[in-house]
């Protein structure tokens, strides 16, 4: 009970940094995922996380490369 209480109070915080979870939705993801990570294997745990990783690397240099100021071709000659 006490895991669920520390997982919905982490999931709410967690929510307000994430667009499009509002703080009651992440509170529910929080109470509900302990239950959920009690029930997956270890490669899986890793393969999530794994994949977690390498979605976050792809968004981070998506946003760099949106971010960056447009190249200006010039012509010396």
């Amino acid at each position: 009970m006490i895991g669920k209480v520390i997982g919905a109070a982490l999931g709410s915080k967690v929510a307000k940094n994430t667009r499009g979870i509002g703080g009651t939705t992440g509170a529910a993801l929080g109470a509900f995922a302990p239950a959920v990570l009690a029930r997956l294997s270890i490669p899986t745990m890793l393969a999530v996380a794994a994949g977690g990783y390498a979605y976050k690397k792809y968004q981070d240099k998506q946003t760099a490369k949106a971010k960056a100021p447009p190249k200006v071709a010039s012509s010396a000659t």
